[in-house]
């Protein structure tokens, strides 16, 4: 007897708990109508709810800062909301990613269909009423595949969380409130600023660290991984 997915697999249904592989979600997934969110966690299926303003704002805010890092980086990349395929059990739609390019000998991959394939080095989540899932289901399956650094940025909190998921622990930001990246050297964030949306303020501390040595030493240990070189 055809199991309830099964069943819903053949209707193209995909439902909030529903139980698949990442080949049964993707073959479902992408016939469902463009409007349709969902994500694999875990083998489970997680069907997004609308967003709100809050976290759209905050979004594109956070995907600024990224854009203008990876303007001043060459060698890496950022995107919203793109499909990740992480693994047999994991297909997410991560709010934001920051990777290096594989042919700067990142971990991530791009198929032939141009979804990433592995683990970017850095995802970023928006988290209001998801903030459960991102801080734990999310996380733990995020280092399961190998990602290595995670923030969740809780607008209900007002704080930005930041894991280093290779140490599976938390980490602080200095005492300046500044989160400087490990991964990703010069990529500063004052937490502060981003919740106000104060785009000065965090437009200073980010060139702050764009202007540091250790992203001028980051920019120069990609250059040489450039293809051709």
């Amino acid at each position: 007897m055809a199991t309830d997915t099964e069943i819903r697999a053949e209707r193209l249904e995909m439902y909030n708990g529903d139980r698949m592989t990442q080949a049964e979600f993707h073959r479902i997934y992408s016939q469902m109508p463009e409007d349709f969110r969902a994500e694999l966690i875990g083998g489970i299926v997680y069907v997004a709810s609308p967003l709100k303003r809050q976290h759209g704002t905050n979004h594109l805010f956070l995907g600024t800062l990224l854009g203008v890092y990876v303007g001043n980086t060459p060698g890496t990349e950022a995107g919203d909301n793109a499909t990740v395929i992480l693994g047999e059990e994991g297909e997410p739609q991560p709010d934001l990613f920051l990777r290096i390019l594989p042919e700067f000998q990142g971990q991530s991959a791009t198929d032939e269909d141009d979804y990433i394939v592995g683990a970017p080095e850095l995802l970023v989540e928006i988290a209001l009423t998801s903030q459960a899932i991102d801080l734990h289901t999310k996380r733990q399956d995020y280092q399961r595949y190998g990602v290595l650094e995670y923030l969740v940025a809780s607008l209900r909190e007002q704080r930005l969380y930041w894991f280093d998921l290779r140490a599976d622990r938390g980490l602080e930001p200095g005492a300046d409130g500044v989160y400087r990246i490990r991964t990703f050297p010069g990529l500063w964030l004052h937490a502060e600023a981003v919740f106000a949306r104060d785009y000065q303020r965090c437009m200073a501390v980010l060139n702050q660290g764009l202007a540091s040595p250790e992203h001028a030493a980051f920019v120069q240990r990609l250059a040489k991984l450039a293809p051709g070189k």
